[in-house]
């Protein structure tokens, strides 16, 4: 059993749109400044927000989800990556307590900081409120035992409001109120129908991270901020172990580029420690998929904001469904999904030739479709699952396809609502879920078989 001694803190808010992105990217800047060697994390199932802690830090961002990890293995992924970091920022979803179905506290901010004994600091928006908005942090405080509420920092408040808030907050909630943030258009981020705009997106991404770490030192006091992580309680840990289950190093080619870029660390990393390499390729701007490539691995993205490129790629599209054709593995997920289909239609309603792989098409719908958490039953056999596994991921998307497939039945859970999706064979896992590989080892481990298989027959 290991111990987890790592000052940290956990940056969450009452509810989605309060800054708390933008907050930890400029508050990383800032710890960085001062020359500590930083850690950070999101909790849940998010993929953009992990960009903007990357670019911030030039190292990956790592994801927290109490719903694919049970407590023991969240702490052991926290306390095993955390190692050697002088401090870790960890940021998180949603309003505090919203969890699973947004009715329970599972999978929430709330739950991350309790199974990680991590303080919070909660961003508030102090925005036309003063007395009413102690109210609403001392509820937050009292809402669940052991909150761990540690501090406030008020967002979008002007200089002058902010020593009457600060006063009435500290007086009514018995914690320290560490600053405020004053609006500022430079240092906000941009967002669009999956929430933020992705990290290279933005031109000038690094001016506006500065901007917000400049103002959070101007009227945050950083040093009581880092005093308070440094007073998180330490935790026992059982260290994770992994094992290769296969012995030739197959290469799986990962779609990377603006239209493929959702991927969890842990997932890239997991197909690493079982064996496989790891090769980068891009369907926007390469001629063809890697020649030493003996699996594919497309992520979920923004294929619908690059279809016309994607489609004008006629010789990527006909080295991937050659490569299909021939036996080569495919995972592929949401946006790896689309690109599959027969045809893709972009935002102005016009259809585009994709990979042909599978059949039909998609569309954008103008409001999500299928979101949130599921469990996935297969119904037929293939790499993934044979008939009767389960396991869990989640859906987030504004398009929908005319076919999604039926080697799977999708439950959401804490519902009834359930549905078909996915195509499976032994060659193929494609459909809108994203998986969590770690929290799916057969899966994983099936999928870098299949690719070494692939490696040995064409040998």
């Amino acid at each position: 059993m290991n111990l987890c001694t790592t000052p940290r803190i956990l940056i969450s808010a009452v509810s989605s749109g309060s800054g708390k992105t933008t907050v930890t990217s400029g508050l990383l800047r800032c710890l960085a400044r001062k020359g500590l060697r930083l850690a950070a994390y999101k909790c849940g199932p998010d993929y953009i927000d992990p960009m903007f802690h990357k670019r911030v830090l030039d190292t990956p961002c790592r994801n927290l989800d109490l719903f694919f990890s049970t407590e023991d293995e969240v702490r052991a992924l926290f306390g095993q990556s955390a190692r050697g970091a002088d401090l870790a920022v960890l940021e998180g979803v949603m309003g505090f307590y919203d969890g699973l179905d947004g009715t329970t506290t599972q999978a929430s901010a709330y739950h991350l900081a309790k199974t990680t004994q991590t303080p919070v600091l909660l961003i508030a928006d102090g925005r036309g409120t003063s007395l009413t908005l102690a109210s609403v942090i001392k509820g937050v405080q009292e809402f669940r035992e052991h909150s761990n509420i540690a501090g406030v920092i008020v967002n979008r408040c002007s200089k002058s409001a902010f020593s009457l808030i600060a006063r009435i907050v500290e007086s009514e909630c018995g914690i320290p109120v560490l600053g405020y943030i004053p609006v500022e258009p430079e240092a906000a981020l941009e967002s669009r129908h999956l929430g933020l705009v992705t990290a290279g997106e933005v031109a000038d991404l690094q001016e506006r991270i500065d901007k917000m770490a400049d103002l959070l030192e101007t009227s945050v006091d950083i040093d009581a901020l880092i005093a308070i992580a440094r007073n998180a309680t330490p935790f026992a840990f059982e260290p994770l172990s992994v094992k290769p289950v296969v012995q030739n190093a197959p290469v799986i080619a990962v779609a990377h580029d603006n239209a493929f870029c959702f991927y969890y660390e842990e997932s890239l990393e997991r197909l690493r420690q079982l064996g496989a390499t790891l090769v980068d390729f891009s369907p926007l701007r390469d001629g063809a998929i890697p020649e030493n490539a003996d699996a594919l691995y497309l992520g979920g993205g923004y294929p619908e904001l690059s279809v016309k490129e994607l489609s004008e790629n006629e010789s990527m599209r006909a080295s991937i469904k050659h490569a299909y054709d021939t036996g080569m593995p495919i995972f592929a997920e949401c946006g790896g999904f689309l690109y599959l289909k027969e045809r893709l239609t972009d935002m102005n309603g016009t259809e585009w030739p994709m990979a042909g792989i599978l059949p039909g098409g998609a569309h954008y719908t103008g409001k999500l479709s299928r979101f949130g958490y599921i469990e996935l039953t297969a119904k037929e056999a293939g790499f993934a699952a044979q008939p009767g596994e389960t396991f869990r991921a989640h859906e987030f998307h504004y398009y929908d396809s005319d076919e999604n497939g039926a080697a799977f039945l999708a439950q959401k859970p804490l519902s009834k609502r359930a549905w078909d999706c996915c195509y499976s064979d032994d060659r193929l896992f494609a459909g809108f879920p994203h998986v969590y590989l770690p929290a799916t080892p057969t899966l994983a481990e099936n999928f870098v078989r299949a690719a070494s298989a692939y490696k040995e027959a064409r040998a």
